[in-house]
């Protein structure tokens, strides 16, 4: 299967909102439309989807702030999970990061995730002594966590 990683286009929405359904990683208080708004405002250019038989099958939106990059919504359809999908749009979303002048990658997952954990480990990532803090400033749906 040939496949093609390009730049999210507005008219991706709908694909890439099922695509983060099917991978179990919208949450109720993330509205998953706002937060591809709110990224297409910030470094649009740093979130990629996979394609493959026309279909998008994987996404990643990373982000850069001039001190660190990250990592967020990546997301393989599960049923082309293993195939080298996400280690491409890895890849992909690395190099552009690194042409920013970005020196490292920050991501979080949930310690639950043990798949997620291991394709990271897999690509180079290693668990940073560090606590994880948050604050919410706009309330996206019915919950106040995340």
């Amino acid at each position: 299967m040939s496949q093609e990683i390009r730049a999210f286009r507005s008219e991706d929405t709908e694909s890439v909102v099922e695509l983060w359904n099917a991978c179990g990683l919208t949450v109720p208080w993330n509205d998953p439309r706002r937060d591809i708004d709110r990224k297409l405002r910030v470094r649009a250019e740093l979130f990629l989807v996979a394609i493959q038989d026309d279909r998008i099958v994987g996404s990643v939106m990373a982000g850069y702030e001039g001190h660190r990059g990250w990592i967020n919504y990546l997301a393989v359809h599960p049923t082309r999970q293993r195939a080298g999908i996400g280690t491409s749009l890895m890849e992909q979303a690395e190099r552009l990061l690194r042409e920013a002048g970005c020196p490292k990658i920050n991501l979080q997952v949930r310690r639950s995730n043990l798949q997620a954990i291991g394709f990271y480990e897999s690509v180079g990532f290693r668990e940073d002594d560090v606590v994880s803090l948050g604050k919410r400033l706009v309330s996206d749906g019915s919950s106040s966590a995340g």
